[in-house]
């Protein structure tokens, strides 16, 4: 069966080979897809491998061959799953496979609010150091991790692994989620709703998926209930968090800091507000990209695809 990827970069910029998807059919892989080429590069293709190239209800009724979608990525917005269904094409994601490495980047993102080490290291080599009449220098506040409050917002797999480490630090835990499941084997750790868990923490990391009830939760009410002191990260979507109040929040200096990996329109447009803030880290949407979690996310796609040929798929959306 025929196979294109409409956008193979990310996952495979030359380190990350295709051979595991190869060796499944016919494969031909584009780096990158227009709108506008999504149906002559797919035509008479059985199979479409797609991470952020939408796949409309227009461009599955030009696609009659095609049989399956897999989504190079955990989130499947970018497809219309209900149109999919409806003309009975199988729709496949990878629901594991960044774990760590996004529960990682959430603790760089905030180590470097307590530290800024990069800033410090510029420092040294402009000859601060050098200059400096005591044995040391500090650009900004050092901040101890250890006995303030994590809040997590969606607290499945990286919300619980941002958990856990934020624990090792000696944080104590809070978690906002619609579904209560176990609680974590360590303590402090309570569960609180949204409005709740943005008033006590001293750090919110979202974790949640967009959907129409999340797409732009944070909002300047909610970012009012803050601490001053308050540092805010999202590794999560850029769409829950509406960029202006944040911007307006953080020049205002009603809350401390905030890191975001992701923005409402990827790449970020030169004027999004978040660019010119105050005491705002912008990240490339980089959290998910570890050559480990891009070779996880590589085999478990072979999977996918290779289940749909044998008729059992596996990791359907719905």
């Amino acid at each position: 069966m025929r196979m294109v990827v409409l956008d193979g970069h990310t996952l495979n910029p030359g380190d990350n080979p295709w051979e595991a998807v190869a060796a499944l059919g016919e494969l031909t892989v584009h780096d990158r897809t227009a709108p506008g080429q999504v149906v002559p590069r797919a035509a008479g293709a059985g199979i479409i491998l797609t991470n952020k190239t939408p796949i409309s209800a227009e461009t599955l009724s030009a696609l009659p061959e095609l049989k399956f979608i897999s989504i190079l990525a955990t989130g499947y917005n970018i497809v219309d799953v209900a149109a999919a269904a409806d003309r009975g094409v199988v729709v496949s994601n990878v629901p594991v496979y960044a774990t760590d490495a996004v529960a990682q980047f959430t603790f760089a993102l905030l180590l470097e609010f307590c530290h800024r080490a990069g800033d410090h290291a510029s420092a040294v080599a402009g000859g601060r150091w050098a200059a400096c009449e005591d044995f040391c220098f500090w650009l900004a506040p050092q901040v101890e991790l250890a006995g303030k409050r994590m809040g997590i917002v969606g607290f499945g797999r990286i919300g619980r692994r941002v958990g856990q480490l934020a624990h090792a630090f000696g944080m104590e835990v809070l978690a906002a989620d619609v579904s209560r499941a176990e609680p974590p084997p360590y303590g402090p750790f309570a569960w609180a709703d949204v409005a709740e868990l943005f008033a006590a923490a001293d750090v919110v990391s979202l974790h949640c998926p967009q959907t129409p009830r999340t797409a732009g939760m944070v909002n300047a009410e909610l970012l009012a209930r803050m601490k001053p002191s308050a540092f805010l990260i999202n590794t999560s979507r850029g769409g829950l968090v509406v960029e202006a109040d944040l911007a307006e929040a953080l020049n205002a200096g009603r809350i401390a800091a905030a890191a975001v990996d992701v923005v409402s329109a990827e790449p970020i447009a030169p004027d999004n507000p978040l660019l010119t803030a105050k005491n705002c880290i912008v990240t490339p949407h980089i959290a998910w990209a570890s050559l480990e979690a891009r070779r996880r996310m590589m085999a478990v796609t072979a999977e996918n695809v290779a289940a749909f040929l044998a008729g059992r798929p596996i990791n359907v959306v719905s």
